[in-house]
């Protein structure tokens, strides 16, 4: 669901743009003010930016893999902001996501740079801060089943991802730059993403399911059961890191090689269209700085290597640890 600069019009990418860096920064100080707090559990609280780099760098090599859709021609792939905020929490799920969304547009140019604020929105904010809280959270309980936890993942993902495609049909009339008609767009956009949203759902669940069974104190809104405190161990919780990053590198740098090489969701609906999953940008100045821009930053644009899942994991990993170095070190000085 990456939208490219093609669909965006400098006053949206100026609109998205500010929403995005402010919510971000709502997300920054509500992680700092709940590191500061005397309230809630201090191990969580201790736990989170590690487990945010782990997480980061895992839903990152899954975004890799691409899923073919039976009988469309298209493709999909895991957004991750559902398994992220159940994990860590909206807040702290949104800034991880944007996260990868940003690694991925400058080091990869997946997805346009004048068009990252939307995608910010559609894949992180409408996950994160609106599915989850109205759709994932009201169905969990503490002593969730297999089945409930598939049902709100289920739900939640589908309801992220169809979130999502009216978003890029909305973002794309108001920019008001391209042939695409509103009406036909959405016709194949939520069908598609309905489709994606269920095989978002299903591998939710699945690894939501594991983490129930054998890590349930990770769940950030599902209060463990005493026996399950008195396990957290710090040795228990660096393991389950070392698990998620191995599973992270053997995604992105094995799995990924089987990706699926149908056009996605959004690409197959612009094709169905247009003829083509790609569009012209518009000719003007700011799309042309853009473009020359993400040129300058993208190192291995298409993910052209072998290795491009084993970097962007990589990536991720050295990034968000560092920002929590810096951000812990920042916090003892103040």
């Amino acid at each position: 669901m990456h939208m490219s600069d093609a669909l965006v019009s400098p006053p949206v990418f100026a609109a998205a743009g500010v929403v995005s860096l402010a919510l971000l920064g709502v997300a920054i100080r509500k992680i700092s003010r709940a590191d500061r707090s005397p309230d809630g559990p201090a191990e969580r609280r201790e736990r989170l930016l590690p487990l945010m780099g782990v997480m980061g760098a895992f839903v990152f090599a899954a975004q890799m893999i691409n899923f073919s859709i039976p009988g469309t021609g298209s493709s999909g792939h895991l957004v991750g902001g559902i398994l992220l905020a159940a994990l860590l929490g909206p807040w702290a799920a949104l800034l991880t996501l944007a996260s990868v969304l940003i690694l991925q547009c400058l080091l990869f140019a997946d997805g346009g740079f004048m068009a990252l604020g939307c995608n910010i929105l559609n894949m992180a904010v409408l996950s994160c801060l609106v599915a989850y809280p109205l759709v994932f959270r009201p169905l969990m309980k503490p002593d969730a089943s297999v089945g409930r936890i598939f049902a709100a993942s289920l739900l939640a993902s589908i309801a992220g991802l169809q979130l999502g495609a009216l978003a890029v049909t909305i973002e794309t009339e108001a920019s008001g730059i391209t042939a695409l008609p509103t009406g036909r767009f959405l016709m194949f956009m939520l069908p598609i993403h309905l489709f994606i949203g269920i095989g978002e759902g299903l591998a939710t669940g699945v690894v939501l399911s594991a983490v129930r069974k054998y890590r349930p104190e990770l769940l950030a809104d599902v209060r463990p059961t005493r026996r399950s405190r008195s396990d957290g161990s710090r040795r228990k919780f660096g393991m389950t890191l070392a698990a998620f990053a191995l599973a992270a590198l053997l995604i992105g740098g094995s799995f990924s090689w089987l990706a699926s090489s149908d056009p996605d969701g959004l690409e197959w609906s612009i094709e169905k269209i247009t003829g083509s999953t790609d569009l012209e940008a518009a000719p003007d100045g700011l799309h042309r700085s853009a473009a020359s821009l993400q040129q300058k930053t993208a190192l291995i644009p298409d993910y052209d290597t072998s290795l491009a899942g084993l970097i962007g994991t990589g990536a991720i990993l050295l990034v968000v640890f560092g920002a929590s170095y810096l951000f812990r070190t920042g916090q003892n000085k103040s």
